[in-house]
């Protein structure tokens, strides 16, 4: 699961009872080494899509981590590119990335209060969802919108939820277990739920936010046995 340039598993266990920033400070020297960072098997298509949907001037990543993401709007983006984070060390080894085609901007700052105005074309995310408790996903979406120019877009993978009782989704279900135990009995509280992120909340949440929403399958990442896609793009464009 992990290189043998990941963290060990004291490490982690020093993370995951930290707060979310904190811990994320902790694992940033290391992070790239860990099946948590999108892989670039899953940002290629990912580009490819975004290429076809149109053409953009300033895109953000959201909750942006070591700027994998911020790749992604390197290539489809025309004259900047922003990446915004709650952690430090994660920002440190995001500005060591190569340089870039156009400008990059790495902004410490929570994406519940995003400190800029509507001068984004294009904001992308890729699996920071599971940090916000749905309780605070309206407010997270009307974020995004605020700093949309209108009709620019906010547009992010999906992929579709594990089979019922699957090996993954039975993970899936025991690691949202051992968090909820975790967050009961230790505080900071650390937030990270792989569950309850569902298509059908999304969209009515993007709507109410002032978002007209689409999706689109990202075939290149295949189809289930049942014909559906593995992956979905969800894209919001700003009314």
């Amino acid at each position: 699961m992990f290189t043998p340039q990941g963290p060990t598993f004291r490490e982690l266990a020093v993370q995951a009872l930290s707060s979310v920033e904190h811990g994320y400070d902790l694992l940033a020297p290391k992070f790239d080494h860990t099946p948590f960072r999108t892989p670039d098997a899953f940002l290629a298509p990912v580009t490819d899509f975004l290429r076809r949907l149109g053409a953009f001037d300033a895109g953000l990543d959201l909750c942006c981590g070591t700027g994998a993401g911020a790749g992604v709007l390197e290539e489809v983006c025309r004259e900047r590119v922003a990446g915004v984070d709650l952690s430090a060390g994660m920002l440190d080894v995001a500005r060591r990335r190569p340089s870039a085609p156009v400008p990059v901007h790495w902004v410490r700052g929570d994406a519940l209060a995003l400190p800029f105005g509507p001068v984004f074309d294009l904001v992308v995310s890729f699996g920071a969802f599971g940090h916000f408790l749905p309780a605070l996903r309206p407010a997270l979406f009307s974020q995004v919108h605020a700093v949309l120019r209108p009709g620019g877009r906010f547009a992010f993978p999906l992929p579709a939820p594990a089979v019922p009782g699957s090996r993954v989704h039975l993970a899936m279900l025991g690691f949202d277990a051992v968090m909820r135990v975790r967050n009961a009995l230790w505080r900071p509280p650390f937030v990270m739920y792989y569950r309850g992120f569902r298509l059908g909340d999304i969209t009515a949440e993007l709507s109410a936010a002032g978002f007209g929403v689409e999706t689109y399958a990202l075939e290149e990442l295949g189809r289930r046995e049942d014909g559906s896609p593995r992956c979905r793009m969800v894209v919001a464009t700003r009314r």
